[in-house]
C-alpha cells in the first residue's frame, strides 16, 4: 500500500482556491460628502423612499443632495456617493467601498467623470453612453444603472 504525502495537497488546494475579496474603504461618508460638494457648510439627512441622502448646503441655500447606494459587483458590494446639484446634474461620482478582488478600476476619476452633467432622462447606457472597462464590465454596468436609477429618484423626490 502506497504512502499519500498530504504536504503535496496543500499547494494543489491553495492553487484551486478562488480569490479572496479584498475589500477597501476609501471614502466614509463625510469624506464622500465633502469631495462631493466641497463648499457646502451642512449635510441634512433627507432619506426618501428608503434611499440614503444628505440635502448639501451652504449659508442655507441648497446646493444639491448626496445620495448613497450599494449595487452588487460580480459577487459583493460596491458602496457609491452620487453627488447631484440642485439643477438636477450629476457632479459627479465616488466610490466609497469596493469589496471585490477585481474591477477596482471603476474608482479610475477618467471613468467616473463620464458621469458629470448627466440627468435623469439622459442617456445612460453601458458601452455606447459610458464606456465599458475590461475586467470590470459588472462593476461598470451595476454602478451606471445605479446612477440611473437614483437620478430618477432624485427627479421625482427631491428636485425642486
Amino acid at each position: 500500500m502506497s504512502r499519500i504525502d498530504h504536504g503535496v495537497w496543500i499547494p494543489v488546494a491553495l492553487a484551486c482556491a478562488a480569490a479572496p475579496a479584498q475589500a477597501a474603504q476609501y471614502l466614509t461618508l463625510e469624506q464622500a460628502q465633502r469631495a462631493l460638494f466641497p463648499e457646502a457648510d451642512a449635510f441634512a439627512p433627507t432619506p426618501v423612499r428608503g434611499q440614503r441622502a444628505w440635502a448639501a448646503s451652504r449659508g442655507g441655500a441648497l446646493l444639491g443632495h448626496v445620495m448613497v447606494d450599494e449595487v452588487i459587483g460580480k459577487h459583493e458590494l460596491i458602496t457609491y456617493a452620487l453627488g447631484v446639484g440642485a439643477d438636477g446634474a450629476v457632479r459627479n461620482v465616488e466610490i466609497m467601498d469596493y469589496r471585490e478582488s477585481r474591477g477596482g478600476e471603476v474608482r479610475d476619476p477618467r471613468w467616473r467623470a463620464q458621469f458629470k452633467g448627466k440627468r435623469s432622462g439622459s442617456p445612460l447606457r453601458l458601452e455606447e453612453d459610458i464606456q465599458n472597462i475590461s475586467g470590470a464590465t459588472l462593476s461598470c454596468r451595476h454602478v451606471t444603472e445605479g446612477v440611473r436609477r437614483l437620478l430618477a429618484l432624485h427627479a421625482a423626490e427631491l428636485k425642486k
